[in-house]
């Protein structure tokens, strides 16, 4: 079912991208199948204690109620926050649905993983091509551990905006290289963490029955995220510096639903 959704949203954000008088039923069909997927993918973030996504797909519901209407509207906002996700699907999908590309980039990670456990002299086993073992505790790197879904959605946000060629490669050169190796460090974090168990808190809220699966859960559900709130920001203030045009699209795009939500409230201004 997920990769249904996937599938779909792929293409119906991909044919929003070309300039047709149906352009805005194809961003509607592709927002539908994110929120979709999210809620397809719910059991797995249960079992794994991440409530991230789960709150994610539950907002979905009034992300849809305002943008479904503004798109058929053809709201300017609304049009732009669309480019951006389907800039951000476009360079995304291919990775999820063509399993070659995603084991590459997989492997990619992996190995420089390893080429910086050994280079800082932490005990570890590769007991599979993408799994490492750190004493008794395992870590599968799989394709939502490379960094790859937020490369994508920096450079949608990014190269949504008009902007120069110049503008463009900057943008590429801030996201890319940051964010890889960034990702690359937090997984050496959560590894390191998980193994020789830094936070083993909280059981009755951190366990999902493993043991010392507490360690994991605060290392990769709370600290890294938390981590990478930040990062996200600090990239996005380095490309709201290259284009200054992207800080007036993205206040015009948060107007829009402090508007709306507002509304509901009966606070229209």
């Amino acid at each position: 079912m997920q990769e249904i959704f996937v599938l779909i949203s792929f293409i119906a954000f991909f044919l929003f991208l070309f300039p047709t008088g149906f352009r805005k039923y194809f961003a509607i069909a592709g927002w539908i199948s994110i929120i979709g997927v999210l809620f397809a993918k719910f059991p797995d973030y249960i079992i794994a204690n991440n409530f991230m996504y789960p709150v994610a797909a539950f907002l979905g519901i009034p992300f849809l109620i305002i943008i479904v209407p503004k798109l058929l509207e053809e709201n300017k906002f609304s049009i732009t926050l669309s480019r951006m996700a389907g800039i951000a699907y476009v360079i995304f999908a291919p990775f999820m649905l063509i399993p070659a590309l995603a084991d590459w980039l997989i492997a990619v990670n992996v190995d420089l993983l390893a080429w910086m456990f050994t280079g800082i002299g932490f005990p570890y086993e590769l007991v599979e091509w993408n799994m490492f073992r750190a004493d008794v505790y395992r870590v599968e790197i799989i394709l939502a551990c490379t960094g790859i879904q937020g490369m994508a959605i920096m450079l949608g946000v990014a190269w949504a905006i008009p902007s120069s060629v110049k503008q463009k490669v900057l943008s590429f050169l801030v996201v890319v290289p940051a964010i890889f190796v960034l990702n690359l460090l937090r997984n050496t974090f959560i590894i390191m963490a998980y193994g020789d168990q830094w936070f083993p808190y909280f059981p009755e809220i951190a366990s999902n029955g493993e043991m010392g699966y507490e360690s994991f859960f605060w290392a990769h559900n709370f600290v890294a995220e938390i981590g990478a709130l930040f990062a996200f920001i600090a990239i996005a203030y380095m490309l709201y510096r290259i284009n200054p045009r992207l800080g007036e699209e993205m206040a015009g795009i948060v107007d829009l639903f402090v508007r709306e939500i507002r509304g509901w409230f009966g606070k229209d201004t």
